[in-house]
């Protein structure tokens, strides 16, 4: 596996991944979460997507990040599904954390809707912890942060 910045020829596969990763949560959230509704273009453009792909170069997530004043933001990050329980998420959010620490920046800050519960319990798994609760956009976002220096 190889993780690299994303370029605008991702962008179809990054959009596709996110649709197959986030559908799932429709019904139960009642609307497209966030990441399904991203501005992929302008993210990719900024910088702020990198993905991972297989040998053959085929999609296998991706993950969306970015500094901000004294921590860096984690936005998102989606598995295939044919790639999901092979440690793809870890080793994008691994990447994420890396970059951070390249740039001195010794915290991860990062938010997921409080009905999508796997991650609930996946974040604290890696590490991090829940720093607040609150409605933005018409969602209700379980805050989390970790301090990686």
């Amino acid at each position: 596996m190889k993780i690299r910045p994303a370029v605008p020829d991702d962008v179809s596969a990054v959009r596709a991944c996110a649709e197959e990763a986030y559908a799932p949560y429709i019904v139960t959230i009642g609307r497209k979460p966030a990441p399904m509704i991203a501005d992929f273009e302008t993210q990719i453009g900024a910088g702020q997507v990198h993905v991972a792909e297989d040998e053959t170069g085929s999609l296998l997530g991706f993950i969306v990040f970015f500094p901000m004043a004294d921590h860096m933001f984690l936005e998102n990050v989606a598995v295939v599904l044919a790639a999901a329980g092979r440690g793809i998420g870890k080793a994008l959010i691994s990447h994420c954390e890396a970059k951070a620490r390249s740039l001195g920046l010794s915290t991860i800050c990062l938010y997921t809707n409080e009905k999508m519960t796997a991650n609930l319990r996946i974040y604290p798994r890696l590490g991090y912890t829940e720093s607040g609760r609150r409605t933005e956009d018409g969602f209700n976002r379980v805050y989390f942060k970790k301090t990686i220096i």
